[in-house]
């Protein structure tokens, strides 16, 4: 990424997004990958179980896809900037990170079915068991929400920037883009069970079996965590802008923003298995996992306002 580029995205305000466009399947054919255009300016991807949906952060609307040909099947207006979303077995979870509000959408229909006011800046979500927890960019925080009804359980105070978030064996890990940290608390209660420094301007978290995994943004690598006390495990160079991050089919993903790519790592050991060009400016990236297709992996990118599908089994 350019340093004046960089520059931009640095201060506090500041809004990641991919940014996506309605519309057909679009080919790629240097890369044999296929791109599905839908709303504009979406940074979340979540699958519900059969069809793949997409929050259009500059339309302040939800696309629902199909899986197979990336048809739209439905459209529905949430709140302003939609910026994360996550589906917890039955709904989805929208955060709108300018309506500073959470808002839970039945899949089936489409239907917006209750509003949550929580933090100022909502920013990333996850589910732990029957709770969803939302991480709040602008006023350092974290809530907990019950997600039988929205209500709000507790807010818990983290870092600075708090941008994503993961949810794992009774712990959740907050990544800290502000205060380049991640913060791990205790899920039953949000107590603090500590703070570990990362690198340049954390931005996604996954938790699998071989540790906490973070990008740093700025930093051009990915920081592996233990998961049972944080201490660092290693360091490792992918893509410039490293941003959304998901650990999927045995492998991590990471899409590198500054860099048009997704890095393919290895759990194990962090080693990189193969870098596969997408298109320009990617930073949100998903899972589906349907028959007979399987396990799929689904990546934003801005400048090619478009969401494309990688196929696991072409990555050795």
């Amino acid at each position: 990424m350019k340093p004046d580029a960089a520059a931009a995205l640095k201060p506090r305000a500041f809004v990641l997004a991919a940014i996506l466009t309605a519309a057909p399947a679009v080919s790629w054919s240097q890369l044999d990958l296929l791109a599905y255009r839908v709303g504009k300016g979406p940074e979340a991807i979540a699958f519900d179980g059969a069809n793949l949906w997409v929050a259009n952060q500059f339309d302040d609307n939800l696309t629902k896809l199909g899986i197979l040909d990336g048809r739209v099947l439905q459209t529905v207006q949430v709140g302003e900037r939609p910026v994360a979303m996550v589906f917890d077995g039955s709904n989805l979870w929208v955060a709108n990170l300018f309506s500073h509000d959470l808002m839970k959408v039945r899949p089936e229909d489409a239907t917006v079915v209750s509003t949550s006011a929580v933090g100022r800046g909502p920013g990333g979500l996850a589910v732990d068991g029957g709770n969803i927890w939302v991480a709040n960019r602008e006023s350092n925080d974290v809530t907990k929400l019950r997600g039988s009804d929205g209500a709000v359980l507790g807010t818990f105070r983290v870092g600075q920037r708090p941008i994503s978030l993961a949810a794992r064996n009774g712990s959740i890990w907050v990544a800290n883009q502000g205060s380049d940290t991640v913060t791990r608390l205790r899920a039953s209660d949000g107590a603090l069970l500590g703070t570990f420094a990362v690198g340049d301007g954390p931005f996604g978290v996954a938790v699998d079996a071989a540790g906490v995994w973070v990008t740093n943004f700025f930093g051009r690598s990915v920081t592996r965590l233990r998961e049972t006390d944080g201490a660092l495990l290693g360091t490792f160079p992918v893509g410039d802008g490293p941003s959304g991050i998901v650990s999927a089919g045995g492998k991590l993903w990471i899409a590198n923003n500054g860099s048009s790519t997704v890095t393919v790592l290895r759990p194990s050991d962090g080693a990189s298995l193969a870098t596969v060009p997408v298109g320009r400016s990617p930073i949100g990236i998903g899972v589906s996992m349907t028959l007979p297709v399987g396990l799929g992996i689904w990546v934003s990118s801005t400048g090619t306002d478009s969401i494309a599908f990688v196929d696991p089994r072409e990555i050795r």
